[in-house]
């Protein structure tokens, strides 16, 4: 049996502070304030055939996620941009995953942080798709977590926090412990939220329904899908949606940049069939990241 390789030992180069470092090197000590305190904000990038989709939409919710943190960031969105394409390029990756970060190191222990060094890194690895082809084709499976996502006064539910994802973690490992991929999360209301990683649509009787991100991310693969629908003529309506509605819906999908469009076939007590809005939109969805690895390849 083959050991997974761990992220901690690999060839290769993470860009740290404004210089590419091998990766073994790329280390923080174990008081840094993001590790006791969660003073950390991230996002997740997609390259497609060596173009980074969206780059400039991820870097601004990076930069906005760090001033609701309080952190004043030593880069400007040009210069992460470019460390990104440095990196890709320093790892030989056309095609992989990318982890920009943001956070409090270890100059000072407390919850108060006003003197600790702002860090920003970026690391990359190809990364296929966040679930099994088979398991994206027939529709994957959710459970309802138990925990729920907090309310805008609790937490900055508008960044990309790393704080955030605690309650993520727990939902998915307990949703895979009874065999399911992921978990659908509900907000502090008790209404459909997200996953833990997605944002999720239903399609009932032809007009696609997502829940309104007031308490949790507006993705940047959830807008890009959603003008894919206007574009194809869909109705989409942003509202409210309660759990026991599900039953009404016909289709589901969820939408993210690892997700990228993945068809669901059950949450809970709720069944749905993988069909035509599903399909369409993974298309869709597909051919724009292949426009650019076609504009890519040409330049």
């Amino acid at each position: 049996m083959t050991t997974p390789q761990t992220f901690d030992d690999r060839d290769g180069f993470i860009w740290l502070n404004g210089a590419l470092v091998p990766w073994r090197s790329a280390k923080v000590h174990v008081l840094t304030h993001a590790l006791h305190y969660a003073s950390c904000v991230f996002e997740g990038q997609r390259s497609y055939a060596g173009n980074i989709f969206k780059l400039d939409e991820h870097t601004e919710r990076l930069l906005f996620s760090a001033q609701l943190l309080d952190m004043k960031v030593p880069f400007t969105a040009k210069q992460i941009n470019d460390a990104a394409y440095e990196t890709l390029k320093a790892n030989n990756i056309v095609d992989g995953y990318l982890r920009p970060m943001i956070w409090r190191g270890s100059e000072q222990m407390g919850v108060t942080a006003q003197n600790a060094k702002i860090n920003v890194a970026i690391a990359t690895w190809v990364w296929p798709s966040y679930f099994t082809l088979d398991a994206r084709l027939k529709g994957i499976r959710l459970q309802i977590s138990q925990w729920r996502r907090p309310a805008p006064e609790c937490a900055p539910v508008k960044a990309k926090a790393a704080g955030l994802y605690m309650i993520c973690t727990l939902s998915k490992h307990t949703a895979e412990r009874a065999g399911y991929e992921d978990a659908l999360m509900l907000d502090y209301r008790g209404q459909v939220a997200e996953a833990t990683g997605a944002n999720v649509f239903f399609v009932i009787n032809g007009e696609i329904h997502t829940p309104t991100p007031d308490c949790f991310l507006d993705g940047i693969t959830r807008r890009t899908v959603i003008a894919l629908a206007k574009k194809r003529g869909y109705k989409l309506i942003e509202r409210a949606i309660m759990p026991e509605e599900m039953s009404k819906a016909q289709e589901c999908f969820l939408t993210g940049t690892a997700a990228e469009v993945t068809p669901v076939r059950e949450i809970g007590p709720y069944k749905f069939t993988p069909g035509e809005v599903c399909r369409t939109l993974m298309a869709d969805y597909d051919a724009l990241v292949g426009k650019m690895s076609a504009a890519s390849s040409a330049a």
